[in-house]
């Protein structure tokens, strides 16, 4: 392929596609098992057909399609497990695969934008076949002139028209979504997506901020975070990033693999505020890697939040509050910091029961993530039976938390896959501004 399809027409029907897609395999399906199939081998049969067309269709347009696709993968843990089995392995391909583009396009963008020379003049050496193509770009390893190993992220051409009608199409056709993948809301990651992707397209943006993380992190113990050797509009040149990546951990790592990997993960995540002010906002396995000195190697930072003042300590109170049990506090910082509305009736009782549920993993010492948990959070939010469902109605989310948010739903995502034991109490109260620890109860 030597770029993403462009052409609204092409790529409509190749979304609109997926859905239509599934519901054709559902009919032969059907016919089968009048014919006599059993209907469990039905079933798998056509769950994975319609996975493997998810792939293809996503990781050919690129762009917002596959984007879409990469936030679906960090949250397949959510899925109940008769669901998401056939997709895992599918998603998962999403993380940090997608068809690349040709060598000879390839090359021009490099003379284009780092000039006619650019194989002499700026590397040593440069391997045409990529080691990674993912949403709007892919990667090619080199040797930097001189000679460091690194990596090339080369844009590609037309992502910014393909993402603007990547997500276009996907809005109108996410009422089908559920055909293909059930369970999961398209709506809100839709939204954030689009949010986002006008500064994912700015090379020259990306850039400074990973310069600032790099700075920032630089000699750390814990975190690697490669510099940028020089980039333009459509590429990034920087340090290599040697390791395991993550998603490695995730399929066959071993339990002190796991805790490992995972305590580093989220350690990496709550300190960018403080130390960058910046918070790392694409939290997919396919940007870390567990490098041989036993740090997390961090990779792209096209998707980030700007916090000048570090993580709200407004975060901390809600902690506190909640672990506390203290439901009058727990009801004024939620209504003082917007994420209740002054029309909206609810009880503190109600925010109280419904906040539990997600800071139980603060009540021990350590927690182990793991996709049955998180299952049975959704499932409990889900659920219109449940007080837990109605508060979440009427919940808010006031626009400077939206991407706060959306790093901590796919943080703990990710979490619950790669299945660690972490000590998240002593990594929330060392990282999180606002919280009391003289009201803390003891955890067990």
């Amino acid at each position: 392929m030597s770029e993403i399809p462009r052409r609204s027409l092409k790529r409509t029907a190749k979304l609109v596609g997926l859905p239509l897609g599934h519901a054709g395999r559902a009919a032969v399906g059907l016919g089968r098992r009048v014919g006599g199939a059993p209907a469990e081998a039905i079933a798998a049969e056509l769950q994975a057909r319609t996975a493997e067309q998810l792939f293809a269709v996503l990781g050919e347009l690129k762009g917002g399609a596959m984007k879409f696709g990469q936030a679906l993968s960090v949250m397949e843990a959510a899925m109940p497990e008769e669901l998401a089995g056939p997709y895992r392995a599918t998603l998962t391909k999403l993380q940090d695969a997608a068809p690349p583009m040709a060598v000879d396009r390839v090359h021009a963008i490099l003379a284009e934008q780092l000039g006619p020379r650019w194989r002499t003049a700026k590397f040593q050496s440069f391997e045409d076949k990529p080691v990674a193509a993912a949403s709007i770009g892919q990667v090619h390893r080199a040797v930097w002139r001189d000679g460091r190993d690194v990596a090339v992220k080369i844009q590609y051409p037309g992502a910014g028209e393909a993402l603007l009608s990547d997500i276009t199409q996907l809005s109108r056709v996410a009422r089908l979504a559920g055909a293909w993948i059930p369970g999961i809301a398209m709506g809100p990651i839709l939204d954030e997506v689009k949010a986002r992707m006008s500064e994912e397209l700015d090379y020259d943006l990306e850039a400074r901020h990973q310069r600032v993380f790099a700075k920032a992190f630089r000699d750390d113990a814990d975190a690697f975070v490669p510099d940028v050797l020089a980039h333009s509009s459509q590429v990034i040149v920087s340090e290599w990033v040697e390791g395991r990546p993550l998603s490695q951990v995730i399929s066959h790592g071993t339990p002190a693999e796991r805790d490992q990997a995972s305590s580093l993960y989220l350690e990496f995540l709550l300190r960018g505020p403080n130390r960058a002010r910046l918070l790392h906002a694409d939290p997919h396995p396919g940007n870390f890697r567990i490098t041989p000195d036993g740090r997390l190697g961090v990779m792209d930072f096209g998707a980030v939040n700007r916090l000048p003042g570090g993580m709200p300590s407004t975060m901390g109170e809600i902690i506190t509050a909640t672990l506390a049990g203290d439901e009058p506090a727990l009801g004024e910082v939620l209504r003082r910091a917007g994420f209740i509305r002054p029309t909206v009736d609810v009880s503190d009782a109600a925010l109280m029961h419904f906040m539990q549920t997600f800071v139980a993993p603060l009540e021990h010492e350590t927690f182990t993530f793991s996709r049955s948990w998180l299952r049975s959070v959704s499932a409990t939010i889900q659920d219109p039976r449940r007080e837990e469902f109605l508060v979440s109605l009427r919940f808010n989310l006031p626009p400077d938390y939206l991407l706060i948010h959306r790093v901590w739903l796919g943080c703990i995502g990710v979490l619950s896959q790669v299945g660690g034991t972490v000590p998240m109490r002593d990594l929330i109260v060392a990282h999180v501004p606002g919280i009391d620890e003289d009201r803390l109860p003891a955890a067990t």
